[in-house]
């Protein structure tokens, strides 16, 4: 039986719009200055993380949910169901919107839409997002987006360390500059362009927009997400409730000591954006460090953190 964390080592990826924040804050590796994006634990064709430890060793998490469904409590689905990242927007990012689960099967032939959530890691002063409009119906938006009115259309909001924003399909939005981000996500990799502020590669080409596309996934009109961020604390643990909904459910832990024994219940993800632990199973010690992300199998009954950090975990609710 598989009785320790597995590991993953993200997978990086140059954007226009990326930097260097994700060397300098967690001291990855990055190819290059215009480094965007970490996927950290991601089993998505287009970024699979690599497993750093243990008896898979070297095989990618797409492989371990393929070949080691027991891992994963037997859950269904051909691929695994999500994926989390890093993000370190240097410049803004393109206003965006991504598909539902129907749409995305239907027009993409893809397993999954993409709902997704974001955790201000840091940010600079006054640094703001996109995240809905002020379309009042279909036929306004389809007018603004037309006649390219972006001021009165889009909808911008202030942001600090720690704040915390669920994005669901159909909402427009973007990450604006100055911004690093923890992401959790469904595993899809489609979006589609509204506005890219007639920017152009580094090619000199202006990149694709997708505004067909774009209309007939927005949702209209925007609504905020109503979420409550219950806390709670035991023994060594402060759990805050970041968001519980229909694909994944999301927590930001402050350990400082050591927890009670915890389950998986029935996998868990976790990215450590401050500090160090460890994860104690069996009276076994595994390190845990800044930057590091690794996921709790369901093999395993149940573990104890220990030490003092930041952490997000999340689980799947498929």
């Amino acid at each position: 039986m598989y009785n320790e964390p597995i590991f993953l080592q993200p997978e990086f990826k140059e954007r226009l719009w990326g930097g260097t924040k994700l060397k300098e804050i967690f001291q990855y590796s990055i190819p290059s200055d215009q480094t965007g994006e970490a996927w950290c634990i991601s089993g998505h064709a287009n970024g699979p993380s690599r497993i750093i430890n243990g008896p898979l060793e070297g095989k990618t998490l797409a492989d371990a949910w393929q070949e080691h469904r027991e891992l994963f409590a037997n859950e269904e689905g051909e691929e695994f169901p999500l994926l989390v990242k890093i993000l370190d927007s240097k410049k803004d990012l393109s206003v965006q919107v991504h598909p539902n689960d129907e749409y995305a099967r239907e027009v993409e032939g893809e397993n999954y839409g993409k709902t997704e959530c974001w955790y201000v890691i840091d940010c600079e002063e006054n640094a703001e997002i996109i995240f809905g409009h002020h379309a009042k119906d279909k036929q306004q938006l389809t007018t603004m987006v037309n006649e390219g009115h972006w001021n009165q259309l889009l909808r911008r909001v202030k942001v600090k360390p720690g704040d915390f924003f669920y994005v669901p399909s159909g909402t427009i939005h973007a990450i604006g500059e100055g911004i690093q981000i923890l992401e959790t996500q469904q595993s899809s990799d489609i979006t589609y362009r509204v506005y890219d502020y007639d920017r152009t590669d580094n090619d000199g080409r202006n990149r694709e927009l997708h505004l067909e596309q774009s209309l007939e996934v927005t949702a209209v009109p925007h609504q905020d997400p109503e979420l409550n961020h219950p806390h709670s604390i035991e023994a060594g643990l402060k759990k805050e409730t970041l968001v519980e909904e229909k694909y994944f459910s999301v927590y930001h832990l402050d350990l400082d000591g050591k927890s009670q024994a915890l389950a998986p219940s029935p996998y868990l993800l976790f990215s450590v954006l401050e500090g160090e632990g460890r994860v104690i199973i069996d009276e076994q010690s595994f390190p845990f460090h800044k930057g590091d992300h690794f996921i709790i199998p369901a093999t395993i009954s149940q573990f104890i953190l220990k030490g003092k950090a930041s952490l997000i975990t999340s689980r799947s609710n498929n």
